[in-house]
């Protein structure tokens, strides 16, 4: 079984709404009286998930650098989605798959803050390389504030081929480049598109980028050259949302 440690309250919270099933045991601080960690034990004692009390050097070993605030669950993962499932959660999505992918976002602070947008954004995956991402580690969960048990991630062995096989079935590339004159408030976003983020420090792999339909870049009139990842991913999918909304 892939059973992990999801500490914090947002964390422990999305597992409890959305997949309270995989959820094998609460643990909570002793003397812990902060109200949302007390409802959150009522609420796993009410769906007969046993609750335990343990002193709070025990919940700092499990949650490692994460802040666990008084709480953790102990959450058997389902199976990561694999690259076989995106043609069924495409034509779930119809017209609108909106997918966004990060091309080596190593920081698991980014990572969970892009699944809390993807998830916002109500994405239909994310998809990231199995050897330049970091996993669904502890941290990765707590940023995501749930994030990440409400979106599909697929980890790729082969990122350009994904890419390819998206094209495939209709999905038109944007990628995100700060080098280039297009701006992500000229291209549309209306139909079924993926949204392609590259790393922090050096941006898209260079096969990344040829395999892209399009490349846009965020306006900055300041004087900044680049956002933090994980901001620039809310900006490009909440442009994407405006458009199908039809707001101006």
């Amino acid at each position: 079984m892939n059973e992990h440690w999801i500490v914090g309250i947002n964390p422990v919270d999305g597992a409890l709404n959305n997949d309270a099933a995989r959820v094998c045991e609460l643990l909570v601080e002793n003397g812990q009286r902060n109200p949302r960690v007390h409802e959150l034990a009522e609420r796993a004692k009410a769906l007969k998930i046993p609750v335990h009390h343990r002193p709070r050097e025990q919940l700092d070993k499990l949650a490692g650098e994460a802040r666990h605030q008084g709480v953790a669950a102990l959450y058997e993962a389902p199976a990561m989605a694999t690259e076989g499932d995106l043609p069924e959660l495409l034509e779930r999505a119809g017209g609108a798959a909106l997918v966004l992918v990060l091309d080596g976002v190593t920081d698991p602070h980014n990572l969970g803050a892009c699944l809390r947008s993807a998830a916002a954004a109500n994405a239909t995956a994310v998809i990231v390389p199995k050897d330049r991402a970091v996993g669904l580690t502890p941290v990765v969960r707590r940023a995501s504030a749930g994030g990440a048990d409400r979106v599909p991630l697929i980890a790729v062995t082969n990122l350009a081929r994904t890419l390819r096989v998206l094209k495939d079935a209709g999905v038109w590339i944007t990628g995100l480049a700060g080098d280039t004159e297009q701006s992500i408030y000229g291209i549309d976003l209306k139909g079924p598109v993926a949204l392609v983020m590259g790393s922090e420090g050096e941006g898209l792999r260079r096969l990344t980028r040829e395999t892209c339909d399009f490349t846009a870049k965020i306006p900055m009139p300041g004087a900044m050259e680049s956002l933090n990842v994980s901001v620039a991913t809310g900006v490009v999918l909440f442009e994407a949302l405006r458009q199908r909304s039809g707001l101006r």
